[in-house]
Formats: structure tokens, sequence, C-alpha cells
């Protein structure tokens, strides 16, 4: 009886994905996951803020805010095996929904939420035994290498329910039931900003307590997504539906590769640049990690813009409605670009108040990163293209072209830059390596999503004709 009525449900919700205005269902699902991205993007920056304050903003602080920047390549590593699975299994959830196969989704579902929790059991292990290289690797000098052990040792602890709770989060978005994951993502960014300070200095925890923050405040977050796929008509997760066969893990890296190249290599650059900038003492290595926090800020909210496509994107190509894919891209395109002109002109006119935030007392650390920040704002309105146009790519089944333009940014440009420009400019180079990387990927994605669109067409053509 409950199954009858899930599945009118689902039903209903089809009807909704795919007959209302494509402009209001996005906003209506963007909005939530809007706010949980930026809510996310504050709390990431709220650890490097007041693990800037320890020790009273002395060079201990700029120490323990490299060490965070140190981390962050690691906590890339954990978000892009969450989002493979998370983004691999939502893609297909859509579809599936779309062209009304339900028990193929809710078997999806399951096999994506399980393979997350093992991948995030291994990788905590395996970083646990070989902490101390590990951290090395990721570019921590002497000086920062106590700080980072501690922090990083409990995020890794964490790991399990981080990736866990991202396939949740996506799988709930591509059902389009935003809500109930911005409460889970929403609420344990709230806890994460308000343990911060409770626990690095009311419990005098240090950068532990930035880590234990972290983890705590995603494990909650973990607790309420699993109680959003218990309520109303989304697909729940059961351990009988775990079919861990070819089938399924083909379609996670089909849906999902794209997510683990983009944040792979994404971690594989941020170590490159902690690396090229440890040459110019820890201050270099903190004002680039704050540039690329208050950078993920503003990508956050297009990233949250786009999110709210991805689901009606994904149940009307399943639907075989193409003109309504299509409408919906545009429509993302134009208001998110628009949204980062006027952020890059706001970042560039107020670069050091931005990075004196962070690490006020610190000059050679604004003006680093004040160049840096005001640098990559020339090329963030290319953002909103580059990422709306590979979210499209993604949830349509076109991987190739998705895993290519998900690789350009941080890894097919910006690794050969980071290495060759300091070698020609010293430090300037390292700033400047992120623009020109943005804007060779915003020309590749060009060429790439203008063949993309045409195939879309003609697809539409063809449905036409019957």
């Amino acid at each position: 009886m409950q199954d009858q009525a899930n599945r009118e449900k689902q039903e209903q919700k089809l009807i909704a994905m795919t007959t209302r205005p494509v402009e209001k269902l996005i906003i209506k699902l963007a909005v939530p996951t809007m706010i949980s991205m930026m809510i996310t993007s504050i709390y990431n920056m709220a650890d490097t803020f007041f693990v800037g304050q320890i020790g009273g903003g002395s060079a201990e602080a700029t120490s323990a805010t490299a060490a965070v920047g140190v981390a962050f390549p690691l906590m890339a590593v954990i978000q892009a095996f969450g989002f493979m699975f998370g983004h691999g299994s939502g893609n297909f959830i859509s579809r599936a929904l779309g062209s009304q196969k339900t028990e193929e989704a809710e078997r999806m579902a399951a096999t994506g939420f399980f393979m997350a929790l093992i991948a995030g059991m291994l990788i905590a292990a395996a970083g646990l035994i070989f902490l101390e290289p590990l951290v090395r690797l990721l570019g921590s000098t002497d000086t920062i290498l106590p700080y980072a052990k501690a922090y990083i040792r409990l995020i890794l602890i964490g790991c399990p329910w981080m990736t866990a709770s991202l396939v949740l989060n996506n799988q709930l978005r591509f059902q389009g039931n935003a809500l109930f994951a911005m409460i889970g993502i929403g609420s344990g960014g709230l806890i994460n900003m308000a343990l911060d300070p409770l626990l690095i200095f009311g419990l005098n925890l240090g950068i532990r307590g930035a880590a234990l923050a972290t983890i705590i405040s995603q494990l909650i977050s973990f607790c309420l997504l699993y109680i959003g796929t218990r309520k109303s008509d989304n697909l729940k997760i059961k351990l009988k539906n775990f079919t861990p066969n070819p089938h399924y893990f083909s379609e996670i890296f089909r849906g999902g590769a794209p997510s683990l190249f983009r944040q792979g290599i994404g971690s594989i650059a941020s170590t490159v640049l902690n690396n090229a900038a440890g040459v110019f003492d820890d201050p270099a290595i903190a004002a680039m990690s704050i540039v690329s926090r208050v950078m993920m800020f503003a990508n956050s909210l297009v990233i949250g813009f786009g999110q709210g496509f991805q689901p009606v994107c994904g149940f009307n190509y399943g639907a075989r409605k193409y003109d309504r894919v299509r409408r919906g891209y545009a429509f993302c395109v134009k208001y998110s670009t628009v949204f980062l002109l006027c952020a890059a002109a706001a970042g560039a006119v107020f670069a050091p108040q931005v990075l004196s935030w962070f690490r006020g007392d610190d000059p050679e650390v604004i003006r680093i990163g004040a160049l840096a920040l005001r640098l990559q704002c020339i090329t963030l309105p290319t953002f909103g293209f580059i990422m709306i146009s590979n979210m499209m790519m993604q949830t349509t089944a076109y991987t190739l072209q998705a895993s290519m333009t998900a690789l350009a940014r941080q890894g097919l440009f910006f690794l050969p830059l980071i290495i060759l420009f300091p070698m020609l400019w010293g430090l300037f180079g390292i700033q400047l390596a992120q623009p020109v990387a943005d804007g060779l990927t915003f020309l590749l994605t060009i060429l790439m999503q203008r063949n993309v669109l045409r195939q879309i067409k003609m697809l539409e053509s063809q449905n036409e004709r019957g």
C-alpha cells in the first residue's frame, strides 16, 4: 500500500517536472541548493577565519591558516568520491524517474550510498596509516607540519560519513527534493560555525577544535540527510537494494566521472599550488589558501544555481522534452553570468579588505592575496558558462565532453601553468596561473558545448518527427 502511494507521488512529480514552466522550476529548486552551498562555503571560510585568530594572530596563526590550506586537497579527494557516487547515482536516478523506471532508481540509490560509505572507510584507513607522508605530500613545510597533522588526522576519521552525506544530498536534489537536501547540508554548516569558536578557543583545542567541529557537524548533517530520505516521496535507502554489479558501477562512473575528475584534479592542483607557494614561505601558502576559499564562495552560488537546473534537465531529458532542457540551460547561463560580473567587480575593488578579514595583521598575506584575488576576478564571469555547460553535459550523459571540460580548468591547463609560470615570473606566476587557466577553459567549453547543443537539437527534431 505504501509502495503504491509512493509510486503515485513519483508520477505526480514527473508531471510537475516535465510540464511546469522551466524557469520557475529551476528557481524553486535552486534557492535551497544556493542557500546550502552558501552556508557550506561560509563554514569553510569560518575554519580559515577562526584558525587565523589562534595565538592572538601571531606567526603561529599564519602557520595554522596555511595548515587548513594544506588540508584542502585532501578535502577535495573526499569530496571527489562523494560527488562521483552522488552525481553518478543522482544523474541515473533523475533520468530513470523521468522514464518511469522506479525500481531501477531504488537500486541505484542504495548502490551509490553504500559504495560511497565503503570508499570513505578505505580513504580513512589509508590516510591514517600514512599520515605524515601524506601531509608532506600535500605541501606542508616543517613549521606547518604539526598543525596539518593534528587537523588532517581528525578529518580522516570523519571521512566515511562525509562521502556518504554527499551522496544523500545529491540523490535528494536529483529527485527534485532540494529542501531536504538544504536542511541537511545547511544545518551541518551552521553547527560547524557555532562549534568552531567553542572548540578552538572555549575548550582551547586550537586547530584540532576546527577539525573536530567539521567532523561533528558533518555527522549531524549525515543523520539529517538520511532522515530526509525516509520522508515524503523520496527513494528509500535499503540494504536489500544494494546491487554491486558492473551495470550499476558503469552507470555511476558514467554519470560521476566528470565530478571525480574535476574534484580529483582539483586536489592535485591544490597540492602543486601549495608546494609552489611554499617556496615563498608560509604567508604565500596562507594567502593563496584564503583566495581559494573566497573564490569558492562566489562560485558556490553559481554551482547551487546549476544544481537547481540538473534535476529539471535530467527529468526532461529522460522524458525526451529536449526543448525544455535547452531553455533551462540558457536561463541559467544568462543569470549566473550577470551575478558573477557583479561579484567580480566587487572583489576587484575590495580585495585588500577581503584579505584583511582573515589575516588583518599580516601585510604580506594581504599583499600577495589581494593581487591574486584581483587577477582571478578578471575571468570569474566565465565560470557560469563553464559550470552550467559541464552540468548539462554530465546530466545528459555526454560523459566524454563533461569529463574533458571537468579536467580542463584544474588539470589540462592549470597544472602545466602552475609549474611553468613560477619559473618565468616567480610569485607573480603563481598568482597568474589560475586566471589564465580559466580563460583557456572557457574557450574549450565553447567548442565542446556547441557540439552538445547541436546534438540535442537534432534529438529534438527527430522527436518532433515521431
